[in-house]
């Protein structure tokens, strides 16, 4: 095995572990992390209904790249665009799922705007 497929069979079990204990309901959703070398997404799950609610990412029309100078930036204001969103779908408490990742970094700035941005968690 190499090293990045070991990498990411070490995610996808750290994954089903958290998943074993997180699940997302209409009155208490589950707002997932997802990254990729260039970009960070960000949902907001009924997995009751199995429904995404609100979605965000770096990647949508929306997403101004040139106010944003580096990766933590642009995970902070995806972080504060979703909580608006949510907040306008009616969603103030969120349980949050950081996919497997760390919390540190984009993922920690990520939960940080949507917490400035008004969702509880």
């Amino acid at each position: 095995m190499t090293k990045s497929n070991s990498t990411i069979t070490a995610r996808a079990k750290r994954i089903s572990r958290i998943r074993k204990n997180i699940s997302g309901t209409k009155d208490k959703p589950r707002l997932r992390v997802f990254k990729s070398n260039k970009h960070i997404y960000a949902q907001i799950i009924d997995d009751v209904a199995g429904v995404t609610m609100v979605a965000m990412s770096t990647v949508e029309k929306d997403f101004d790249k040139a106010e944003n100078k580096d990766k933590r930036e642009s995970a902070k204001t995806v972080g504060k665009m979703i909580a608006e969103r949510a907040l306008a779908a009616g969603i103030s408490k969120v349980v949050f799922d950081r996919g497997g990742y760390l919390y540190h970094g984009r993922v920690k700035s990520l939960s940080e705007g949507a917490r400035e941005g008004g969702l509880q968690f």
